[in-house]
């Protein structure tokens, strides 16, 4: 490929990254910051890496998760439907959907804690005070097992169930081998859990038709210098100062800052789907075809009563109203301005043109233009509205473009991109699997965002420094799975460490300290 071409080809690729800012939505709207149960953290809609038929959907919820926050630690809520919606016929309202409701069962009233065990069991010693005799069974046995043996000391255990919803027939979605759905709990620590990567392991179910789901707790997948990019965008000189050097920029597996999101935990709902299980078509079509692409977004939704009966548990009834959404990372956190945050929640992707003055004329780009002196695109920034439609390259060309919508587009034909040419900035660095097509766990879509919003989709403003934005921090503190859920299994309560300014340890608990300035 001559530099001609590979020019023309950098610069349809840029055309596809959404208008966005400085992190996924933890805690980013007013409702939902005060129901972290219902806040979607992020949404991941990816070509599997080892079965290029299906497709993975990871529906993250309650943000930052102190992993030794016990004693009952983190469960999903029994009152909260979870959702994974996919539109595959360009008019952003959903054709195949998943719905999770989760079940909670407290095995153990008296124990104090949701989990408890230690090796083979301990028993009550020789100066047991009475009444009870030494010898007497104290703490179970260490938890090796969802259900049955070795899941005696799982107090607060979790069942779920899957509905998928598909022109218009609900059909529940049961484990292969007929037993319950079990959400994996977090990780308490190696004497409680001393094999955890085995127990998470075995909430992995297969549904019959190539469907497999997994429900549980999981280290946050998201990396991002969250305290800078807060304060004002403030980013750390000793990281660039929000415009990495060329060698910073090319380092996908190097923190110059520190992850705000290390040590934390998510709870994360994750199902694979074979492909043609979702295209209007019913089939597995090439990237070529407009059938391919499809849009997906979660949702968290809640009865629309809710009865406090104190001193007995409270008590919801009604139709589920919708408390959160999310498609594209960042919509809702750093373009739509805070009054109107709660409203854009609850409301519908295919409504969204009522919110287009917020991408005509993003008050981000102005905040970077203010605080750094970057030029950016003046208003309106027609750049940016192509990119909330079905459009190449993502998109087929001939595909209807629907309406102006924020969905995760992902073009299904597209196949995933091996793990050694795998590249953070996804499409802006020529990987066409990454985000924005779809979005894979391991993208970062905090840089590739920042510089949308700095006019790199105009190719005047597709120039240093605007297309060297960046935090300074490139990777995850924990390596990603390359197999389903792909999100790492949970950090242990005893022993996770969180990263800060000036400590030691930038990129994955080793390396220089992080900058503090």
């Amino acid at each position: 490929m001559n530099k001609k071409s590979i020019l023309c080809v950098a610069l349809a690729v840029t055309l596809a990254v959404p208008p966005q800012g400085f992190g996924a939505s933890h805690r980013e709207a007013p409702i939902t910051a005060l129901d972290h149960k219902a806040d979607i953290t992020d949404f991941y809609a990816f070509v599997s890496y080892d079965d290029p038929t299906k497709v993975t959907f990871l529906l993250n919820v309650d943000p930052l998760l102190e992993p030794s926050n016990g004693p009952t630690y983190f469960p999903f809520d029994d009152n909260i439907q979870y959702a994974i919606r996919i539109d595959n016929n360009n008019d952003a309202v959903e054709d195949v959907y998943f719905l999770f409701q989760f079940q909670t069962e407290v095995r153990a009233p008296n124990v104090f804690t949701a989990a408890v065990g230690a090796g083979t069991g301990i028993n009550a010693p020789a100066n047991s005070p009475a009444p009870v005799p030494p010898g007497t069974p104290i703490v179970p046995p260490a938890i090796t097992a969802l259900d049955g043996s070795g899941s005696e000391g799982l107090n607060l255990r979790q069942r779920f169930t899957v509905t998928m919803v598909k022109n218009g027939i609900s059909t529940q979605l049961t484990n292969q081998t007929g037993a319950p759905l079990f959400a994996v709990p977090t990780n308490v620590g190696l004497r409680t859990m001393p094999n955890y990567p085995a127990l998470a392991s075995q909430g992995i179910y297969n549904l019959g038709n190539g469907v497999r789901v997994f429900a549980g707790t999981v280290d946050d997948p998201f990396y991002i210098d969250l305290g800078a990019a807060f304060d004002s965008l403030n980013f750390r000189a000793g990281a660039g100062g929000g415009v990495l050097t060329p060698a910073q920029d090319a380092d996908d597996h190097t923190n110059t800052a520190s992850d705000a999101v290390s040590g934390f935990n998510v709870n994360t709902i994750a199902i694979e789907v074979p492909i043609a299980m979702l295209t209007r078509t019913g089939t597995l079509a090439a990237a070529t075809d407009p059938a391919a692409t499809i849009g997906a977004w979660g949702t968290t939704a809640r009865p629309r009563t809710l009865v406090r009966r104190s001193p007995l548990s409270a008590a919801s009834s009604g139709s589920f109203a919708q408390v959160q959404r999310m498609g594209n990372p960042l919509i809702n956190e750093l373009i739509i301005g805070v009054g109107y945050k709660d409203y854009w929640s609850m409301t519908e992707p295919k409504d969204d043109s009522q919110f287009a003055n917020f991408d005509l004329d993003p008050l981000l780009a102005r905040v970077l233009n203010a605080v750094y002196g970057i030029n950016v695109p003046p208003a309106p920034r027609t750049d940016l509205l192509p990119l909330v439609t079905y459009a190449p390259p993502i998109a087929a060309p001939g595909t209807p473009a629907g309406p102006v919508a924020d969905l995760l587009r992902l073009n299904t034909g597209v196949l995933p991109t091996p793990a050694v040419s795998r590249r953070r900035l996804g499409l802006l660095a020529g990987d066409a699997a990454g985000f924005p097509n779809g979005r894979r766990v391991s993208d970062d879509v905090t840089d590739i965002a920042a510089r949308a919003v700095a006019g790199v989709l105009n190719p005047a403003f597709n120039v240093a420094p605007n297309n060297r934005i960046g935090d300074g921090v490139n990777t995850n503190d924990m390596p990603y799975q390359e197999t389903f859920p792909y999100a790492p299994f949970a950090q242990s309560g005893r022993n996770r460490r969180h990263t800060d300014p000036g400590e030691a340890g930038c990129t994955m608990n080793a390396g220089a300290p992080c900058p503090i300035d």
